[in-house]
């Protein structure tokens, strides 16, 4: 009796040969890669934290997701780069992408805007050798939105007038005499972690309640604020014009923060304070003032319109902070996204287990 007659007839996939391993871990590997790419674009993006401008609410070795979807995911405006990668391939010097193609650049709906008092992580502004997608990313707190009017009276930010809530952990610089040495235990134990040795002292940033506690230690002197006059000036300050804007970190503005659709009148001073803006940021060409008169793309003009809304950012650490008081203005198409909740945080001064703030972790950023 012929038993082949009962066998099962061999299928397509059984006839097709089978995947080797090198295979299957490639197709593992290039799913992942397109899982994560997709993620990182749409939804959530891992950032670390490299310095010490938004402490004590963010701290340094702070590992944190940024959320896309709050403000809208923007579509890629260099799309021919290694996945998963910035500026450079990882480790070293060779940069990740070809700038031979630059798209339109979109932003998907989001839930939510940019608002007062926001953890924004964004593309730096100034750094114009990069596209705007592949600038440095830096996170600050947004203390200005589009239409506002900004100004800083004795490093008190008032917004159209009235003062801005503060950061509960917000820093400034602070003098500490003393004759004596301050053992880095005592730092750690008042969590001071920016401070130096000095001739007078020591110079640190801390909150103003941790400067108080501090004073009380019977080997202080006496702690002070060290902050800038209302006389005094800082030329690096933006718009970097002594002569128009006598302004410091502390004693800033007022300045208005454009918004698009708004229309300003062209003169002297508000070249000076929108000029780059113009410029590097809506695309236009050589901006000047000159015989009192305003030439934008080779034009006389009076007035110009903003294509685009802009945010004024600070750090939280306010005297150890490059932000907007010092490069001015970011454009909304440079926003990355919003800080939104911390999940690993490293101290690089302690080792082994204690190295970890299991304290930090899963923390929402406020």
């Amino acid at each position: 009796m012929n038993l082949d007659f009962f066998k099962k007839a061999p299928s397509d996939k059984e006839d097709k040969k089978q995947k080797s391993a090198a295979r299957e871990w490639a197709d593992a590997i290039l799913f992942a890669v397109i899982a994560a790419t997709i993620i990182r674009w749409l939804f959530l993006e891992a950032f670390t934290i490299p310095t010490p401008s938004m402490e004590k609410s963010l701290l340094v070795g702070d590992f944190l997701f940024v959320s896309k979807i709050h403000y809208g995911p923007r579509t890629p405006k260099t799309p021919l780069q290694v996945p998963l990668t910035h500026q450079k391939i990882w480790g070293t010097d060779i940069p990740s992408y070809v700038d031979w193609i630059q798209l339109p650049q979109y932003r998907l709906p989001g839930f939510s805007s940019v608002k007062q008092n926001d953890v924004v992580v964004f593309n730096y502004p100034p750094e114009l050798e990069y596209p705007v997608d592949l600038k440095t990313n830096y996170i600050k707190r947004c203390v200005g939105t589009p239409g506002d009017s900004l100004k800083v009276v004795d490093t008190q930010v008032y917004i159209n007038g009235v003062a801005l809530e503060n950061p509960e952990k917000m820093e400034f610089r602070h003098n500490i005499v003393t004759n004596q040495e301050i053992k880095d235990r005592v730092f750690n134990g008042y969590d001071i972690t920016d401070y130096e040795r000095t001739n007078y002292g020591y110079l640190a940033h801390m909150t103003p309640e941790t400067a108080g506690e501090f004073e009380k230690l019977p080997f202080v002197e006496h702690v002070e604020i060290l902050k800038m006059g209302a006389d005094q000036v800082n030329p690096r300050v933006y718009p970097k014009n002594t002569q128009l804007f006598q302004w410091n970190e502390d004693f800033y503005g007022p300045i208005w923060i454009p918004k698009e659709g708004a229309t300003i009148t062209l003169n002297e001073k508000n070249i000076a304070l929108y000029r780059n803006v113009i410029e590097n940021y809506e695309h236009n060409d050589e901006v000047r003032f000159e015989n009192d008169k305003v030439i934008v793309n080779g034009e006389e003009v009076s007035q110009y319109t903003f294509k685009q809304d802009y945010y004024f950012m600070m750090g939280d650490n306010r005297h150890n902070s490059e932000d907007s008081r010092f490069w001015g203005f970011v454009p909304e198409d440079h926003i990355v996204g919003k800080a939104f909740f911390i999940w690993l945080s490293l101290d690089k001064n302690e080792s082994f287990i204690n190295k970890i703030r299991w304290s930090r972790f899963f923390n929402l950023i406020h």
